[in-house]
Parts: C-alpha cells; sequence; structure tokens
C-alpha cells in the first residue's frame, strides 16, 4: 500500500465507512505498533460481501456493525474506495485517521494496511458450501503431501473462499498470481519452506480437487 492508496480524497462509500475512527495517538506511543491478523482481514472480508449482498438493509447495517467491533478490537477501521465491480476493502489502523481524515504524510508504516478487491466474487450466498469444501481440499493436501504443502493449500482455500468465494479448482490464472504475488506474502507469514514449495502447493491443490 501506497500514500496515495489511502489518500482521503478518494471515492468512499460513507454507509460502509466504520464509525468510530478517531484515535488517540497518546495511548498507542509506547506501545509497538499492531499488524492486523490473518484471519481478521478475512472474517472483515467475508462480512464486507455479506453486507453487499444483503436485500434488507438493516441485516447489511448488522454486517457493518459486526465488521466494525471486530476490526476495533485490534485498533483498526474500514472503508470501501472505488465503484461498483472496481471496489476495494480498505483496513488501516484506526490512529491513521484525524478528525475524519488520512494524512499520508504522518504515516510511518503504510504496510499495515491492507487492501482487498471486492471484484470477481462469486456467490456469497454459497460461501459456507464453497468453504467447507476448499477446506477439505486442503485438508486432502495436508495429508498426503505433508504440513508445509498443507499449510499453503489452507492459505490457498482461505483466499478463494474469502476474496471470491469460489472453489480452489476455479480460481484462475490471474486469482493465482494475485494469491502468488499480494495475498501468500503479505497475509499467510510463510516459512521459508512454503515459500520454496507454494507453486507446487497450489498444483497439488488442484489435483486434490480434481479427485
Amino acid at each position: 500500500m501506497t500514500p496515495e492508496d489511502i489518500h482521503p480524497g478518494e471515492t468512499e462509500h460513507e454507509e460502509d465507512a466504520d464509525e468510530g475512527t478517531d484515535a488517540d495517538t497518546a495511548d498507542t506511543a509506547d506501545r509497538a505498533p499492531e499488524t492486523l491478523p490473518r484471519e481478521v482481514a478475512d472474517e472483515a472480508e467475508r462480512l464486507t460481501r455479506l453486507a453487499r449482498d444483503a436485500i434488507d438493509e438493516n441485516e447489511a447495517a448488522a454486517y457493518r456493525e459486526r465488521r466494525a467491533d471486530l476490526l476495533a478490537d485490534h485498533e483498526y477501521t474500514s472503508r470501501i474506495r472505488g465503484e461498483n465491480t472496481e471496489e476495494t476493502l480498505v483496513l488501516h489502523p484506526s490512529e491513521w485517521v484525524v478528525d475524519g481524515s488520512v494524512h499520508p504524510d504522518r504515516i510511518e508504516d503504510i504496510d499495515r494496511g491492507i487492501e482487498v478487491p471486492l471484484e470477481g466474487a462469486g456467490d456469497t450466498e454459497d460461501w459456507d458450501a464453497v468453504d467447507e469444501h476448499n477446506a477439505a481440499v486442503a485438508q486432502q493436501v495436508a495429508d498426503e503431501h505433508g504440513e508445509v504443502h498443507g499449510a499453503n493449500a489452507r492459505a490457498f482455500a482461505t483466499f478463494m473462499s474469502n476474496h471470491y468465494a469460489r472453489p480452489v479448482e476455479e480460481a484462475t490464472e490471474r486469482m493465482r498470481e494475485e494469491f502468488l504475488s499480494e495475498y501468500f506474502p503479505r497475509n499467510a507469514w510463510p516459512s521459508a519452506d512454503q515459500q520454496a514449495v507454494v507453486e507446487a502447493s497450489l498444483e497439488l491443490v488442484t489435483e486434490a480437487a480434481v479427485e
């Protein structure tokens, strides 16, 4: 993420912006900055997709409130940047927001921000079934090929479930590249062993899904 990515002048949907983002930087000055855990970012994305697809506005608001509470526990907040099929969920520390605006020149660690593209998703109504399927494929890889490949398979399964609500075998080349270049190094916290075999792991995932 670059300073331009979180500039306050970008398009933002007010109905999707979490409340309570004014930061008290004095309270956090003596603590090491926290990076949002992967599972929290994944859940925030899932709730965002559910809110987008909800027909009832009260239901959508409930999902957004759950997302806000979840992120607040880690002193993060969220907003939606862009429009229609090019929307991106932006997660960043609440302390970046001062008087309702983000000031890039005051941010020391831009990498604490997380961006999640929201385009190209499948039907979130089938999310539970898709997630169960992808988790089962990942477990099969772990059982047959060991924990290193299994950890990579689980990361890819989570990526496909939460980012696209699609089975792992439906991943396009673009999705695989997004996983390898963006999600995996930034969100999976892979070991050196995992990094060395991740592309082979994806092939094993495809094989297991076909079987």
